[in-house]
């Protein structure tokens, strides 16, 4: 256990390079204030996407809490966020000896001064470091072809200049069974799986586990919807820190109802653990 910890120490120290490292930077301001920029080049159309706010906000909290590591969190998102300045107020809720608890919201100004929250986050944390080794589980890892079988953007057709910047950031390799609304032949069933890393090569870590959650296509689109799928509640469970090496990640949607639906996200590590789980409710596309 004390190599193990010895190891993610190291691991931890050499992050901090990437893209994503220097994207979701907070910066203190006063107790329980930090200052953010949201960067463009995280948006799908003109909205960031709620995986980075949410690994934003998880960054602030992780330094207001005296615990390194999120456990739950739970997020809703009030309105969509804009590229730009940010304001992220945090609450220390409950320390205890092994997980603690606290609150986050994102805020942006309007050119008159106007605030607006734009995300809430409950959360929990702790130190997967400390946890035991026993696992009992029924789950299983998504049967997904290897990723040189698999489809990236490249693969389909021409994506609209600036609808997607998050794109250029990610490296997702999707199950070709879960890909046909991509060549317009979607498969009417509510599931997405692929293979997924950041393209500069950074590995996974348990903060960008909250944007691996909330990275893939929707499962709206192999439903045969097509338009922007905006959040409006987001759980997220890390399970346990995760092995070096691409991930896979599998989401699906059971009900589709009054024009909302659910995603069911689960993400594997390449040492074929579970290594984190969510569950977003979101708005079906319109289109």
């Amino acid at each position: 256990m004390a190599q193990a910890a010895q190891t993610a120490q190291m691991a931890r120290a050499t992050i901090g390079d990437s893209e994503f490292d220097r994207d979701t930077a907070v910066t203190l301001r006063e107790e329980g204030v930090y200052d953010a920029e949201l960067s463009a080049g995280w948006t799908i159309i003109h909205a960031v996407n709620g995986g980075y706010l949410l690994a934003m906000l998880g960054r602030a909290l992780g330094q207001a809490l005296p615990h390194p590591d999120p456990f739950s969190v739970s997020a809703h998102y009030l309105t969509a966020s804009e590229p730009g300045p940010a304001v992220i107020r945090t609450q220390v809720v409950r320390t205890g000896r092994t997980l603690s608890t606290g609150e986050a919201s994102l805020f942006q100004y309007a050119e008159d001064g106007t605030e607006t929250e734009r995300i809430r986050v409950l959360a929990t944390y702790g130190d997967l470091d400390g946890l035991t080794g026993d696992v009992r589980t029924s789950a299983r890892p998504p049967a997904i072809p290897p990723a040189a079988q698999c489809l990236g953007p490249s693969d389909g057709p021409a994506a609209i200049p600036g609808s997607s910047a998050i794109t250029e950031r990610l490296d997702i390799k999707l199950d070709p069974a879960t890909a046909g609304w991509a060549v317009g032949a979607p498969s009417g069933k509510g599931e997405m799986r692929g293979w997924f890393g950041l393209a500069d090569g950074r590995d996974a870590d348990p903060l960008s586990l909250l944007l691996t959650v909330d990275a893939l296509p929707p499962t709206a689109f192999e439903l045969g919807l097509k338009g922007w799928t905006p959040t409006i509640e987001l759980t997220t469970h890390v399970r346990c820190r995760p092995a070096p090496g691409p991930l896979r990640v599998s989401i699906t949607t059971r009900n589709l109802a009054g024009g909302f639906l659910e995603e069911d996200a689960e993400v594997w590590d390449s040492a074929d653990r579970l290594v984190a789980q969510s569950r977003q409710l979101a708005r079906a596309p319109r289109g």
